[in-house]
């Protein structure tokens, strides 16, 4: 064959694969499915430059190159921040439903406008987790009109029923659009610089069957060697022979190095394979191999998937001397950029288990979380014992992370490894020694959790002997495992209220001073709710505000939250301010982006909302009970029931809540949760009389009742008080039945007198209160003498009413305004 001009790094797009692109622009979601080599990825990134010279579009690209979910999300927020959009910079990855609806309806609102926005995911079949696939979806059918998602993958990721109920909102391209057919064939062959007869693109066709890597590979070997290789060659053989064994020596051993990396740069480049002309290497690779590419920052650069199959391959064949030199280079790359899994992973394949371990220890078990228990219980048992030993830092973290994945024996077995290594080891400072037996102690007391008596030994020992913050322990965690309630949490038995509280009062400042104020306001908090379980509505208060106030400004959102759960079920008794609306606190939480809290502001107003019989404004996580949708730490579980609960009374499905009590409270019973076990006990007891089961009802609620006596709690009964009242005046003679009848007397009339039209519902009690004695036609100095105000106070109030109603005019017109909205009460 003649001497050609070969030109193989075309980028040619059929004009049937471009008609076939052009709904991309309409669809919200856009499926690639076709095997590897068929130019889905070139394909989309055509059709998007081509969009970028259109209409200067938004384009977000987002790489897949495992099934760590912590390393795509991490993809995701820096794809995110290289186009401009910082907001989930510290965004938590979703885990569940709750998290992924957050999560969809910040991208809908942040994305949202009049330039058309592209989201690429590549290599999305790497991603085994159905629930991003599932999250995908409920993106597309929320997402606004400029916003188009394109997903490229080797297998199909959409269920069925997900394309029916998408219907035109999403579009597919296969096989058949991305193929090459005859003219196509000959067409790229052309402007490659390649004269090939009919017959040989019939052959070429019949051997590749149009997939486009065959056929460049193909051309490849008919440029190398002039003539096409043979129909039955294995596709990495071929390529090996085309792509890789052609180069010079060093351009082939530079791309088997690079070819272990997801993406790099040039300065990555040169750092793992220690050769300062990488620039020259990679340049020249670029130049001549379709299969490396540089990514649109300019920077970063990526291999084919079969590219990196092929060149880990040549990688393996290197001298062993070699191989182990690269991974610890990696290794080392990894752990300076905090990419803390890639350079665990590095670190084990090179067998550098001390260098492992160190970044273990950086890493405090943030990331460490996120892989396969069985795999960090594999690296453990590769790891030498004395490598082990010479790390009790990283043996602290790990004995946190199998607390977390609740093998307590291997917790226990590294307990046992650390305190022998401390034994061995009489170089440690006495400081040091310190703070690691102290960490040791502070990690054990998670076993105890709930225990406060064992927990404060511990707390208090581990503060001792401290003198620097824990590192297993992050201040940015939930302290209450998603309970809206510290008192639910930590009350165990009937008569232990008081040493309970004494204990916390006792145990907390210790674990504050090793945790950086972890969970700061807790025994306040707890006492608090103490108190308004006794009735103590005004002691209740102030303790309540005590702890916003030890709260305010310390980032311990989920503390503040418990407050507000308090002062929710304490406002239905007694006149207080509310510091915001649901829907404010709603608004804040949103901004912060953290799906937990926003499910414990989701139970605090399904349980007040239910108390009140407002079925229309709980929640729907709760309203539909979706609970098993969500995520819960098992601690915090049992209250997120207790609070269904209470929804399913609201509604009158009282049988629900007799079906589902035996669980409950075998669970409470197991993790002695006795404040819980007696709102369960009281709601079966009002579901059983709902039910004219009188008798059932009965036992439950004497049961119920001598739980409560000995610490004096009231109010759960006071809760419940119009299902319970027939019952209760039979209770009257003894105990404490008699406060709680008061208390369910007084807060029924409270209720009744605050029942208000919709359109006063911006207004606080004490507003609502004026307008009351308004619409009496009393005067201001009367209405201050019948509250006990100022005459100044009432017209401070009486503004602030105006303000909130949008009330405006004059005096007189006002207040015949007010009344006018008054009479439309129904």
């Amino acid at each position: 064959m003649p001497k050609q001009k070969w030109n193989l790094n075309t980028i040619y797009i059929s004009e049937r694969l471009q008609e076939s692109l052009r709904p991309i622009s309409r669809c919200a979601l856009t499926a690639v499915i076709a095997s590897m080599g068929y130019g889905k990825t070139t394909a989309v990134n055509w059709y998007l430059e081509e969009r970028a010279r259109a209409e200067a579009p938004q384009i977000i690209r987002v790489s897949v190159y495992s099934d760590n979910l912590a390393i795509f999300w991490k993809s995701v927020q820096d794809a995110f921040a290289r186009a401009g959009f910082d907001f989930l910079r510290d965004y938590a990855c979703p885990t569940d439903t709750a998290g992924g609806g957050l999560l969809a309806d910040d991208l809908c609102r942040e994305l949202a406008g009049e330039t058309p926005c592209y989201l690429f995911i590549d290599d999305f079949h790497l991603l085994t987790d159905n629930r991003v696939s599932r999250f995908l979806c409920t993106l597309a059918n929320r997402l606004p009109g400029n916003v188009h998602l394109i997903v490229a993958s080797r297998d199909r990721f959409l269920p069925a029923a997900e394309v029916v109920r998408l219907g035109n909102r999403v579009y597919q391209i296969g096989t058949e659009q991305l193929r090459l057919n005859h003219t196509e064939l000959a067409i790229y062959a052309h402007r490659c610089g390649v004269g090939l007869s009919d017959a040989q693109v019939d052959s070429l066709l019949y051997s590749s069957e149009g997939w486009f890597s065959a056929v460049y590979l193909n051309l490849r070997t008919l440029s190398e060697r002039g003539a096409l290789p043979d129909r039955n060659s294995d596709i990495y053989a071929t390529f090996t022979a085309a792509m890789i064994d052609p180069l010079p020596e060093k351009q082939r051993e530079f791309l088997a190095v690079m070819g272990l990396a997801d993406e790099f740069t040039v300065e990555m480049a040169r750092f793992v394979t220690e050769d300062a002309d990488a620039e020259k290497s990679l340049s020249a690779l670029t130049a001549q191999n379709a299969f490396v590419t540089c990514l649109p920052d300019g920077v970063t650069y990526r291999f084919h998937h079969m590219m990196k199959e092929c060149a880990e391959r040549t990688f393996l064949t290197l001298p062993k001397e070699k191989q182990v030199r690269c991974r610890e280079c990696f290794g080392a790359w990894y752990e300076e950029h905090q990419q803390y899994i890639q350079a665990l992973t590095a670190y084990r394949k090179s067998g550098d288990y001390d260098a492992l371990l160190r970044v273990v220890e950086k890493d405090a078990g943030i990331l460490l979380s996120s892989l396969n228990p069985q795999t960090v219980l594999d690296t453990i048992a590769e790891c030498p014992v004395y490598t082990l030993k010479a790390h009790p830092l990283a043996l602290l973290v790990l004995m946190r992370s199998m607390f977390n994945w609740r093998n307590i024996p291997k917790m226990l077995e590294l307990k046992e490894l650390l305190l022998t290594a401390i034994r061995e080891q009489p170089e440690l400072s006495p400081q040091e020694r310190g703070n690691l037996l102290g960490e040791c102690d502070l990690i054990m007391s998670f076993l105890c959790y709930n225990d406060i008596s064992a927990m404060s030994r511990l707390h208090r020992s581990a503060s001792s002997q401290m003198s620097r913050l824990a590192i297993s322990i992050q201040k940015s965690g939930g302290w209450t495992f998603n309970s809206p309630s510290v008192l639910m949490m930590y009350y165990r038995a009937p008569g232990e209220l008081q040493s309970e509280l004494a204990e916390m009062d006792e145990c907390m400042p210790h674990y504050y001073k090793i945790t950086d104020g972890h969970g700061q306001g807790a025994e306040k908090i707890m006492r608090a709710e103490a108190l308004f379980m006794q009735g103590r509505f005004t002691d209740a208060h102030i303790e309540l505000e005590s702890a916003y106030a030890q709260i305010e400004g310390n980032g311990q959102e989920n503390m503040a939250l418990c407050c507000d759960f308090l002062a929710r079920r304490l406002s239905l008794h007694m006149d207080m301010e509310q510091r915001y609306s649901f829907e404010e606190r709603r608004e804040a939480l949103l901004g912060k982006h953290n799906a937990t809290w926003l499910n414990i502001w989701s139970a605090t107003s399904a349980y007040y909302h239910a108390l009140l019989g407002e079925t229309d404004k709980i929640p729907s996580v709760f309203a539909e009970h979706q609970l098993s949708t969500i995520h819960f730490l098992a601690p915090g579980k049992p209250m997120m029931e207790l609070i269904e609960n209470q929804v399913y009374l609201t509604q009158g499905a009282y049988a629900k809540v007799i079906g589902r009590s035996e669980g409950q409270l075998a669970v409470c019973d197991a993790m002695h949760y006795a404040l819980v076990a007696l709102h369960v006990r009281i709601q079966v007891a009002a579901a059983y009389e709902l039910l004219g089961k009188h008798s059932e009802a009965r036992e439950l609620l004497t049961r119920a009742l001598a739980d409560a006596e000995p610490d004096g709690f009231v109010i759960p009964f006071v809760e419940n008080y119009r299902y319970l009242k027939p019952l209760l005046a039979q209770e009257i003679q003894g105990g404490i039945a008699q406060k709680i009848v008061e208390l369910g007397e007084a807060a029924e009339q409270r209720k009744s007198s605050t029942d208000r039209p919709m359109i006063f519902t911006a207004l606080t009690e004490r507003e609502y209160e004026i307008v009351l004695l308004m619409a009496e036609f009393l005067t201001n100095r009367e209405i201050a003498e019948k509250l006990f105000l100022s005459e100044g106070s009432v017209k401070q109030y009486i503004n602030q009413i105006y303000s909130k109603l949008h009330i405006e005019g004059p005096a007189r017109s006002k207040r015949k305004q007010l009344l006018t909205l008054l009479l439309q009460k129904t």
